[in-house]
């Protein structure tokens, strides 16, 4: 998009541009609402990261948290900058995150405790020529059939909605994030742009913390935790445990 104030970071270096103008709001931010959307993502991290280590749930979801904060941070520095090397910040913790999803999915079956994290650590350090876009979308397919699992097999009404909002805010999202790519064309001839890739971090970040939430309480369940769905101000979802005493 074309350039508006004086820009901080010099001239775009990014493989992509997303339809929102670059430096209309700020000489330091180029994409305004591209960068700021992703807040929110930061703030429900935060609160799931407090959430886990207040209850002492297990290390791979307080990492997964984390992970969930540094993916926004990084989208953040991308946004602002459009820099190539801001772009690798962006997309390398997407396939990391999902690789960690892929372990605590798949883990509770994998016999050899070792094997799995290890396997995982050295396909996310190699480099695939496969389009980041087409490899990122075939690491969340392979999540899907065991968070299909996970809900059929789960039987308390408040934990299946939240797998439901998981989905509704996957789809929603996926649907701005296209618009935004595919339709830019003509919404930058609109008078009001819908800001479809800064919707699209918005929902994400809620749909990070529903799946999050949904699997701290599918394991907790497993591990005989007595899990329950309780809700701040009778709306904002988390997972209460009860460990027995001798944990």
């Amino acid at each position: 998009m074309a350039d508006g104030l004086s820009n901080f970071w010099g001239p775009v270096t990014s493989s992509h541009e997303w339809c929102e103008p670059n430096y209309v709001h700020s000489s330091y931010i180029a994409e305004f609402f591209n960068t700021i959307s992703n807040v929110p993502c930061i703030i429900l991290a935060l609160f799931g990261l407090v959430n886990s280590l207040r209850q002492r749930f297990e290390k791979r979801f307080s990492v997964l948290h984390i992970s969930n904060i540094i993916l926004a941070i990084g989208s953040m520095l991308y946004h602002a900058s459009l820099q190539q090397l801001q772009q690798q910040g962006d997309e390398t913790p997407m396939v990391w995150e999902m690789l960690l999803y892929i372990y605590i999915l798949y883990s509770p079956d994998w016999h050899y405790r070792s094997t799995m994290p290890t396997f995982l650590f050295l396909y996310g350090a190699l480099r695939f020529n496969i389009g980041f876009k087409v490899h990122y979308a075939l690491l969340c397919l392979l999540c899907i059939p065991r968070m299909y699992k996970y809900y059929i097999h789960t039987e308390d009404r408040s934990a299946k909605r939240l797998a439901k909002f998981y989905v509704a805010t996957l789809l929603i999202g996926t649907l701005c994030w296209l618009a935004d790519l595919l339709l830019c064309k003509n919404i930058s001839l609109w008078y009001f742009n819908p800001q479809g890739h800064a919707l699209w971090h918005v929902l994400m970040g809620f749909n990070s913390y529903f799946a999050n939430t949904f699997l701290m309480y599918c394991r907790a369940l497993q591990r005989g935790w007595n899990p329950k769905v309780k809700h701040i101000l009778g709306f904002f979802p988390y997972v209460k445990i009860q460990k027995p005493k001798a944990e």
